[in-house]
């Protein structure tokens, strides 16, 4: 089992802008985006280390194409790591407790009335699919 490693702001941009591109992708494409998109003007070195932070956390893979330039592809999708930051949230802060983290939710008065409502929909529906 490998062990989640939680994405800084700056390499969950750079994994944004990777997901969203959808193709292999390479640091100058990357600093070109950057640029463009994001208004930042970035070093090639600063990107590559970034890219190295990335595939060292396994959420990222490089493949040589050409000399000196690599391709990078994600090893992950933005689903699975949403998932796995998820787990590691609630692991960290509420013990694994979905209950005390929507508890916590409600009782600060961040969900509401629909929220709720469509909450109750999601959790019947699931334990539907479970009793199947």
């Amino acid at each position: 089992m490998t062990i989640f490693q939680k994405l800084s702001e700056t390499e969950m941009e750079v994994m944004q802008i990777i997901w969203e591109y959808g193709d292999p992708i390479t640091s100058s494409e990357l600093l070109d985006i950057f640029a463009a998109k994001e208004g930042k003007e970035w070093k090639g070195q600063t990107m590559a280390t970034f890219l190295a932070r990335l595939v060292k956390k396994g959420v990222l893979t490089s493949i040589k194409k050409q000399g000196r330039t690599n391709i990078y592809l994600p090893r992950i999708s933005p689903e699975e790591y949403r998932s796995k930051e998820a787990k590691s949230f609630l692991d960290t802060v509420y013990e694994g407790s979905v209950k005390n983290f929507l508890a916590t939710l409600y009782d600060g008065k961040a969900l509401t009335k629909n929220d709720v409502t469509e909450l109750r929909r999601w959790f019947t529906e699931k334990a539907g699919e479970k009793n199947e």
